[in-house]
């Protein structure tokens, strides 16, 4: 059964917050940490409440637009990154499944704190027999880099790269989830929790619309991560097990970035991730653009299938004025 817990303290926690002004929130080593903001907030005099604890991010408000028939999917979310407000936010702090959008945390990670230019030796753990799951193909032995395992990551959204990058990175997968869940911390990701760096079901694996905007949002920071969402399909040339060369094409699987899905008019797809088990239903995360330069983050989860998750998509990017 899907895992449903709905954060009504966060979201007080948020609603509250979501002030003007950020003089206080320089007190803070980290201010995407939601447990420092806590903090500072308790320990601030009333009257200086009056500040933000959550500056330079879109927070959800009770005014914030929550209903719409046509979103059947359990939960969406747009976000404005250029005003820092939500557009739509429907059940954007329930706790569900990720599936393969968790490939988002590992490929900031592989970005933020590894060497795109390292050679990785692929390790066991990326034979991955779990039906239904996704793959780029590699096998152990294989040698790739850091770069290339970051398309098969992304783009084919393969879990043996992701495993792959987890093992090189931090030794073990659970050792690189450890990393994830630090790094979730330190983006105030507090209704998330990840086991794998690839997103095959887990009860304990899960996060919420709002959490994947953060991680999404820290990632989009990166040219590397806005340059491998942004391809439509790569070419990657590697030494096999044996000594062989082998060349592989992975593609694309979101359908506004192949041409199966038009954008809606005034908008165009940065690139994004998505996701689909049985449990988690189908999902998509994605970055877009408008005419103004205006940049959005979008959000659908547990859409009923595939058609669906692109209906639910273009609904609330419409809800876009640029």
């Amino acid at each position: 059964m899907k895992k449903k817990i709905t954060m009504k303290a966060g979201c007080a926690f948020l609603c509250v917050t979501m002030l003007s002004g950020c003089s206080s929130f320089k007190k803070l080593d980290n201010p995407y940490d939601f447990a420092q903001r806590t903090a500072l907030y308790e320990g601030t005099a009333l009257s200086d409440r009056a500040e933000s604890f959550a500056h330079n991010l879109c927070v959800v408000t009770a005014d914030t637009p929550s209903t719409d028939q046509a979103v059947t999917a359990e939960a969406a979310a747009v976000f404005d990154l250029s005003d820092k407000t939500v557009i739509f936010g429907k059940n954007p702090f329930e706790k569900l499944y990720p599936a393969s959008i968790t490939k988002t945390m590992t490929a900031l990670l592989a970005i933020k704190y590894g060497n795109l230019s390292d050679e990785v030796t692929v390790p066991e753990e990326a034979v991955i027999t779990e039906s239904g799951a996704t793959l780029c193909g590699i096998k152990p032995g294989d040698k790739l880099t850091m770069e290339q395992l970051l398309y098969g990551l992304m783009l084919p959204s393969g879990n043996d790269a992701g495993a792959a990058i987890a093992v090189h990175m931090d030794g073990s997968i659970e050792k690189f989830a450890d990393r994830m869940n630090e790094e979730a911390r330190k983006l105030g990701a507090t209704g998330t929790h990840f086991v794998n760096p690839h997103g095959l079901n887990d009860e304990n694996h899960y996060t919420t619309a709002y959490d994947l905007y953060l991680i999404f949002n820290e990632a989009m920071k990166y040219p590397d991560f806005r340059k491998v969402i942004g391809t439509s399909s790569y070419d990657a040339v590697y030494a096999t097990a044996s000594g062989d060369t082998l060349t592989k094409t992975w593609k694309q699987s979101n359908w506004y970035m192949t041409g199966e899905r038009d954008m809606p008019e005034g908008l165009t797809a940065l690139g994004g991730k998505t996701g689909t088990t049985k449990a988690a239903g189908s999902c998509l995360i994605m970055g877009s653009s408008g005419s103004s330069g205006m940049e959005y983050i979008s959000v659908v989860l547990k859409a009923p299938d595939r058609t669906g998750l692109y209906d639910n998509m273009s609904n609330i990017l419409n809800k876009i004025v640029d």
